[in-house]
């Protein structure tokens, strides 16, 4: 078989066209390692597709041609058997009041061919939240200053702003997300490049806030200094608190509080056996010191055995560390949800999904079937990113979604969920095809892999309102035909970033008709420039001086602010600044804002420039207020007007 017509096989788009209209043709080198790289696809004889039903509607599946009939089908959850029956002709249409659920669809033709696949039952649609309009302040956690933080937010600057939030009458809090980069890799502080999206960032936790934590514990160390500075020093912020969090566990091993212990059992229960995976890999990749495809062959793949003895051998005490600070993590954030649902938020938090993990991180040695380690998830070359993006990120890949039954994806879903009002899955395209970047490969040398779109909906749909949490995909970029069209029908909400609401030919602004209802909508993004840094033309200046293309000219920039000008005026709002646009995304018909703080505080510089490594302090600058000293800078009044059809009660 030649190597197209296996990529036809696995839904390899052999050529494509970018965003600006070039055709592209895959590499034949490229096309054979992404291949290999992926497992092979369930061979299906007998069934077209795996089998998706919405309740509530009536579904069909056609059969195989060469299926020969009758056909005997079975569907099965464990050992039970749900419905089963015979099919005399070419389609079957499925029983109705199936449970919701992943369940297996049994199949055998009267050759005796037999066949086994994925059937999924799921919701019309995914929650669809318990608001009308609201609006929400969104923040790099990582930014707040506090008189007493550790040089970094963290989980009880949250609080503070939480309380700050709601006071102001917004239904919640947005942020980046918290998922576990690398403790020993602090200067990787992209929060969308983690180690594992299953679990926390440990450096959020408020150590004060422990009961087996004193500052006494750390003799000499001047907490106050790691506050000073315009920078994050990840390097000296994660020395002192993984200090601490040391000192505070031999605390609690020696002698726990009363509960303490019990409650950490629990907890260890609960999330089992996934934690002690967790744990175990953090304690092996430290030992090693290799990438986990390096280490010996019985760590290659995980294994719950190996596991459990190694918890109980002479590095269980540096297992149950890694616990430890992930129970301390989940308490203060689970805190947090608590205190917005205390204070009326209906959205309370609203929480990123980073679209892939490090390929030598936990969920790719943990998932090693459905994530492909060695294809890097990225974009094709736009107007924005014209050398096209290799994100270095593993994500992953249909087949091995389809043999594992999804259960990957749904465990993602299910942690970023845990204590979220709402989730923003970032570049939602990828549920419907993924552009890979083979390593060793330029960016523009990738390819489009077709996903199991309405299979991973399906998922999406039931964890959702399983999870009671509204879920937004991050539609930006180049999208294919129907595709928001298909997310609406799921009930995933579309995101809409005023920056790019304009005519493609004029550069004039759409109007409020144009805003969807179900959706979230912003002026920018972390990957863009704020407001003030927009208006003054900040972001050009900074890409053209470190050598990077900003895709705009000078002239365009100032056409811009002349198309906004008019927008505003369009809808009698005279002034200019952040709070003007605030004025006219509030009044679109959309039921959420999310309104970045850096803008609200007049922050001329991005929290991240993509295609950049050094050049930019990315995900390193912190805000240049204190979360005491927000209140008295934000213009409250002319928040409150904008704001005023959107905020909570009292």
């Amino acid at each position: 078989m030649d190597l197209f017509t296996k990529a036809a096989e696995l839904g390899i788009q052999t050529e494509f066209y970018d965003g600006q209209g070039c055709r592209h043709v895959t590499p034949p080198e490229a096309l054979a390692l992404i291949i290999e790289a992926m497992p092979e696809a369930a061979v299906r004889p007998l069934l077209d597709r795996i089998v998706v039903i919405r309740q509530g509607e009536e579904c069909r599946s056609d059969l195989d041609a060469q299926a020969a009939l009758p056909v005997r089908w079975q569907i099965v959850v464990g050992e039970a058997t749900l419905a089963e029956g015979t099919a005399d002709a070419r389609n079957v249409t499925w029983p109705q009041g199936l449970p919701s659920g992943t369940h297996r669809l049994r199949l055998s033709d009267a050759s005796g061919r037999t066949e086994e696949v994925p059937l999924l039952v799921a919701p019309p649609h995914a929650f669809n939240g318990e608001f009308d309009r609201s609006w929400l302040i969104a923040v790099q956690l990582y930014s707040l200053r506090s008189a007493r933080n550790w040089g970094i937010g963290d989980f009880t600057d949250l609080s503070q702003l939480i309380e700050l939030a709601a006071a102001l009458g917004a239904g919640g809090v947005g942020l980046n997300p918290l998922h576990a980069l690398f403790d020993d890799r602090p200067n990787d502080c992209s929060p969308y490049s983690p180690n594992s999206r299953m679990f926390l960032n440990p450096l959020y936790i408020d150590v004060e806030r422990l009961p087996e934590f004193s500052l006494s514990d750390l003799p000499g160390v001047d907490i106050a200094a790691l506050r000073d500075g315009e920078l994050i020093d990840y390097n000296v912020v994660a020395t002192m608190k993984w200090r601490a969090l040391r000192a505070a566990f031999d605390k609690f091993c020696d002698a726990p509080g009363p509960g303490r212990r019990e409650a950490f059992e629990a907890f260890r229960s609960e999330r089992a056996p996934l934690l002690t995976r967790f744990a175990c890999f953090e304690v092996l990749r430290h030992k090693f010191g290799t990438p986990w495809w390096d280490w010996t062959d019985e760590w290659r793949r995980p294994d719950d055995v190996r596991c459990a003895r190694l918890r109980e051998g002479p590095d269980g005490r540096a297992v149950e560390f890694i616990e430890f600070a992930q129970w301390c993590a989940d308490e203060q954030l689970r805190a947090c949800q608590a205190l917005a649902a205390e204070r009326g938020m209906r959205v309370g938090l609203y929480l990123d999904v980073a679209v892939g993990v490090q390929s030598d991180g936990f969920d790719a040695w943990n998932e090693q079937t459905a994530i492909s380690r060695v294809l890097s998830v990225g974009a094709p070359p736009d107007s924005l990113n014209t050398a096209g993006q290799n994100w270095g990120l593993a994500g992953f890949n249909a087949p091995g979604l389809e043999l594992t039954g999804f259960a990957p994806f749904r465990e993602m879903l299910r942690a970023s969920m845990r204590y979220a009002g709402a989730i923003r899955l970032d570049h939602v395209l990828g549920l419907n095809r993924l552009y890979l970047v083979p390593h060793g490969f330029a960016a523009d040398q990738g390819v489009y892999v077709r996903m199991p779109f309405e299979a991973l909906l399906a998922v999406t749909a039931q964890e959702s309102v399983d999870q009671r949490c509204v879920v937004i995909g991050e539609d930006l970029g180049t999208v294919p035909d129907g595709f928001r069209e298909q997310l609406a029908a799921w009930g995933v909400w579309s995101y809409r970033v005023m920056m790019f609401e304009r005519d493609f030919h004029q550069g004039w602004f759409f109007g409020l008709d144009h805003y969807l209802p179900n959706a979230l909508v912003t002026f920018n993004t972390h990957d863009l420039a704020t407001y003030s840094g927009w208006r003054a033309s900040t972001d050009l200046h900074l890409k053209r001086s470190i050598g990077v293309d900003p895709g705009e000219s000078d002239d365009s920039r100032r056409h811009a602010l002349v198309m906004l000008g008019d927008a505003l005026r369009h809808q009698g709002i005279e002034q200019d600044d952040i709070y003007a646009v605030l004025t006219f995304l509030a009044r679109t018909p959309s039921r959420l804002l999310a309104i970045a703080l850096e803008d609200l505080l007049g922050v001329l510089d991005q929290p991240n420039v993509p295609g950049t490594v050094s050049e930019h302090p990315n995900w390193r600058r912190r805000l240049p207020k204190a979360i005491e000293d927000i209140a008295a800078v934000i213009n409250r009044q002319a928040l409150l007007a904008a704001t005023a059809d959107r905020r909570i009660a009292g």
